[in-house]
Parts: structure tokens; C-alpha cells; sequence
């Protein structure tokens, strides 16, 4: 088959560009010949690195990354399936209802005294801050950030290992942070 002049131009056939391989099968080729490293990938790739986890994980071939982008269908702890599936940004009411869920979500891990549920019910909103703001929906972002604001100037900042609390924090828990 004649390549046309535009084809020519672009220094190829129509055939050839056909062949090209995807990022996506460079990245998982890499990967399966023994370069495991995500941040190594994406150089070579010239890919983001979010995007690099996300197709290993997709693939099947690495578990436990996450990042901004990460579906909630890889559950990253034992709070993910509270939040899966429930939670965008599509418009200013789709906010608020995922803020309502992430609320409630928040007041309830308080009352039970989970901070570690707490924390993550923040980095929840958190991602969904960022995901709209990075996508151009600054007013759907402005009612996560709200929300955020709203959380942390209620926060009791008093100095509860002065006072003896350590806030329900274990010798384990301070271990397993190295202190």
C-alpha cells in the first residue's frame, strides 16, 4: 500500500504508525521483564507516575498503590468500602451529597473514637478537593474545602501528653511510627 504524502511527511506509512506500541504495553513489558520500579517507569515511559501505578494495578500485577487517582475499586485500608462508589464531583449537588457522606462518616468514626477512620474520612475529601479542582470545577471543589476548614477549626489541639491522654494511641501505635 502507497503511503500518502502527509504519511510521508510524518515519516511514516500508515502500516507503521499502526504498529506503534502504546505506553500502556511499554510499562507492562518493562515491568514483566524485571524493572519494577513505578518512579523508573515513568521516566523511561515518559509517563506520570499515578499513571504507571494504575495500569500495574489494573493489570493485576502490583497491588496496594494509591494515589490522587486511584479507583475506589482497590480498597486501600478497612475504611475504603465506606466511601466506595460514593463519593464525585459531576456538579455542585454531587459535592454536597459526597460532603454529607463524608460527614457522617467523620461524626460517626468520632463517636466511636477511630481516629484512624476520622483520618481517612479527611484524606477523602482531601482527594475529592483535589480531583475537582485539578479538573477545572472550582465550585465543587470550594464545598470540599469548605468542609475541610470547617473540620479542622473545630479540631481540639490541647496538648493531651502533657495532660496524660494519649488520645487512645498505643506503645504499638508509637512504635509502629518509630517514636
Amino acid at each position: 500500500m502507497a503511503a500518502t504524502a502527509k504519511q510521508k511527511e510524518q515519516g511514516g506509512s500508515g502500516e507503521r504508525r499502526g504498529s506503534r506500541v502504546s505506553r500502556k504495553d511499554q510499562i507492562l513489558a518493562l515491568y514483566l521483564s524485571g524493572m519494577t520500579e513505578i518512579e523508573d517507569l515513568a521516566i523511561i515511559t515518559g509517563a506520570r507516575p499515578s499513571y504507571v501505578g494504575s495500569v500495574l494495578q489494573e493489570s493485576g500485577l502490583v497491588k496496594g498503590y494509591f494515589d490522587l487517582y486511584t479507583s475506589s475499586a482497590h480498597p486501600m485500608n478497612v475504611y475504603s468500602k465506606f466511601f466506595a462508589g460514593k463519593l464525585g464531583f459531576k456538579d455542585e449537588e454531587k459535592a454536597r451529597q459526597s460532603v454529607e457522606t463524608i460527614d457522617q462518616l467523620y461524626r460517626q468514626f468520632e463517636l466511636a473514637g477511630d481516629r484512624a477512620g476520622q483520618h481517612h474520612a479527611l484524606q477523602m475529601a482531601l482527594v475529592m478537593f483535589d480531583r475537582a479542582r485539578w479538573t477545572g470545577k472550582g465550585r465543587e471543589a470550594e464545598i470540599f474545602r469548605h468542609w475541610m476548614l470547617t473540620i479542622l477549626n473545630e479540631a481540639d489541639l490541647t496538648d493531651r501528653e502533657a495532660e496524660g491522654d494519649t488520645g487512645g494511641a498505643s506503645d504499638e501505635d508509637a512504635d509502629a511510627r518509630g517514636e
